[in-house]
């Protein structure tokens, strides 16, 4: 029996139709998951690796998906390395008290990631491998630039400008902050890897508000201390806003690149060259007309090629997104008929 299609489209081999999945494939907007919210809170959801599986099921109970990824959230590590989120209505995540300096910087732990919350993503890994054992499974985690953004600015935001200021005026303890998150996220996903994750994504969400030569020196040395701690699954790097480096993704040791949708994918295949990428589709596109996606999910398929790619979102499905073109997006992918 042939391994999965993502398995094979990661490994760079012959697929007889694009494998897909998408970011954020579980979530909001799905009622069946709302039911649930209504009850237990996200947190919650988050360190309980029975209602994690429960939720990673949903979305693969709804559509014809060739992956699952697992329910959980990126700053899981945050907390484990010694601060409390909170996440407020409105809002988003708020980081009460954030990293400022140097002596705040000393208050902050090293965990080891099998006595922590964070343990609860392999968990719901193995669990659902029990489940489902054929349907394939992803792991993730955030990266440490994207992480290092809201402990130090405490919550999101437009200019990370608390940030910018660490970085140029004590980019010593700035630099001791990413190894330590760099090597957390590298034995967290390892832990998914030994789980039985067939790939784990690193998610560098903020690391688009850094020029490229800022992304250089502080980002990417922090994404290859992470995925050189991590061995036995393919590897996927994601950032988004990332035109301003894409020539110099390569760099980080990844396996395959998700593509933000504001780059053409031909462009980025011309760039990049023969390796697996993965995307990218514009998440509002899911609100068009169902021939409008097609058309666009059709584009897409034509200009990454027959091989090297996996088709998702250019960035996480939006919470008001319509079923209808969810739907209409996953059929455009098994219709395609390649030239």
């Amino acid at each position: 029996m042939s391994d999965p299609l993502i398995v094979r489209a990661l490994r760079g081999e012959e697929v007889e139709r694009t494998p897909v999945w998408f970011m954020r494939q579980a979530g909001r907007y799905m009622a069946v998951y709302r039911e649930l919210r209504s009850r237990v809170s996200f947190l919650d959801l988050c360190r309980s690796a029975e209602l994690a599986c429960e939720v990673t099921f949903q979305p693969l109970d709804a559509f014809r998906l060739d992956a699952a990824i697992v329910f959980s959230d990126i700053l899981t590590v945050i907390e484990a390395v010694g601060r409390e989120v909170e996440f407020e209505k409105g809002k988003g995540p708020v980081i009460h008290d954030p990293v400022r300096s140097a002596a705040d910087a000393k208050s902050l732990r090293r965990p080891d990631v099998s006595e922590t919350t964070l343990r609860v993503a392999s968990d719901t890994i193995r669990l659902f491998r029990q489940s489902r054992p054929d349907m394939p499974i992803l792991g993730f985690a955030g990266a440490p630039f994207t992480l290092l953004c809201y402990l130090i600015q405490g919550g999101g935001s437009k200019s990370f400008d608390e940030v910018k200021k660490l970085l140029w005026t004590d980019p010593q303890t700035a630099q001791q902050l990413l190894d330590l998150l760099a090597d957390v996220v590298g034995d967290h996903m390892q832990a998914q890897a030994e789980a039985g994750a067939v790939g784990v994504q690193i998610f560098d969400t903020w690391a688009g508000i850094l020029s490229p030569e800022d992304w250089e020196r502080f980002a990417l040395p922090s994404i290859q201390r992470a995925l050189a701690r991590v061995s036995g699954a393919p590897t996927i790097h994601y950032t988004r806003d990332n035109a301003p480096f894409l020539d110099r993704l390569h760099k980080t040791g990844a396996d395959a690149f998700g593509i933000d949708w504001r780059v053409d994918i031909g462009h980025a295949r011309a760039v990049l060259g023969d390796v697996p990428l993965q995307g990218n589709m514009d998440p509002v596109a899911l609100y068009a007309p169902p021939d409008e996606i097609t058309r666009r999910v059709h584009r897409i398929l034509d200009a990454a090629g027959p091989r090297n790619h996996i088709f998702n979102l250019g960035h996480g499905v939006l919470p008001t997104t319509p079923i209808s073109g969810v739907e209409a997006m996953i059929e455009a992918v098994h219709s395609h008929r390649r030239a």
